[in-house]
C-alpha cells in the first residue's frame, strides 16, 4: 500500500461519487462497460472542440496530410497520461490536483493553481471563439452574440449539473454522436472530402515536415 500523504483530502468529483452507481463484481461485462463509458466520452470531447476542428482544418487545407503523424503521436502520448491520471485515481481516490496539494512542497501550490488558471483560461478562449466562428458561419450571427450564445451554453451546461453526472454524459453523447455522423458523411459521403487511406496511413506513421500543397 501506497504511504498516506500528510494531509488525506476528501474523495475526488463528489458530483460523479454521488450520481454514478458502480456495480458490484458480480455485474455483467455489459453493466461494468456502461457504468464507466460516459468518462471516456466525456473525455473524447477534448478531440472534437471547435478549436481542434479549426486548427484541424487550416492544417490539412495547407499542409494536407502532411502534419497527421504529429496527431497521431499527440493522440499516443495522450492515452499515457490519460493511462496515468486514472491509476492515480483508482489508487489514491485522489484526482491530480489533490494529490499535487497533497505531495508537494507548500510553496509549490499557487505557483501550479495560476499556470493551471492561465493554461484552462487559454484553451476555453479558443473553444469560445471557434464556437462563435461556427456560429457566425453556419447562421451568420454576428460574433458579438455569438460569444454571448456560446457563454450562455457554458452556463447551461454548468447548470445540468444538478441534475446529476449522467444527465451530462447523456447531453455530450449525443454531441459525439452528431459529431460522428457529420465524420462519416464527409469520409464515406461526399465524394469532394473523401480522403486517400493509403497516403493517410503512410502520414500517419511516416514523420515529414508538413511541406505540402494546399487541398
Amino acid at each position: 500500500m501506497p504511504p498516506t500523504p500528510p494531509n488525506k483530502s476528501h474523495l475526488s468529483l463528489e458530483g460523479l461519487h454521488g450520481t454514478v452507481a458502480v456495480p458490484t463484481q458480480q455485474a455483467s461485462p455489459w453493466q461494468h462497460w456502461r457504468a464507466f463509458v460516459g468518462p471516456a466520452i466525456l473525455i473524447s470531447v477534448g478531440y472534437m472542440d471547435p478549436g481542434n476542428w479549426g486548427t484541424d482544418l487550416a492544417g490539412g487545407a495547407q499542409f494536407k496530410y502532411g502534419l497527421l503523424w504529429v496527431v497521431g503521436l499527440a493522440s499516443l502520448m495522450a492515452i499515457f497520461l490519460q493511462v496515468i491520471a486514472a491509476r492515480l485515481g483508482v489508487v489514491t481516490g485522489q484526482d491530480l490536483a489533490q494529490c499535487m496539494r497533497d505531495w508537494y512542497p507548500k510553496w509549490s501550490r499557487w505557483p501550479n493553481w495560476v499556470s493551471m488558471e492561465i493554461a484552462i483560461g487559454m484553451t476555453d478562449l479558443a473553444e469560445s471563439l471557434g464556437s462563435a466562428v461556427a456560429l457566425n458561419l453556419l447562421f451568420h450571427i454576428p460574433m458579438t452574440w455569438a460569444i454571448m450564445i456560446t457563454a450562455f451554453d457554458v452556463l447551461l451546461l454548468l447548470g445540468l449539473q444538478g441534475l446529476g453526472m449522467r444527465m451530462i454524459e447523456a447531453v455530450v453523447s449525443v454531441f459525439v454522436l452528431t459529431i460522428g455522423v457529420c465524420y462519416g458523411i464527409e469520409i464515406f459521403g461526399l465524394s469532394q472530402t473523401q480522403p486517400n487511406f493509403v497516403e493517410m496511413g503512410h502520414a500517419l506513421l511516416v514523420p515529414s515536415g508538413g511541406r505540402g500543397c494546399a487541398a
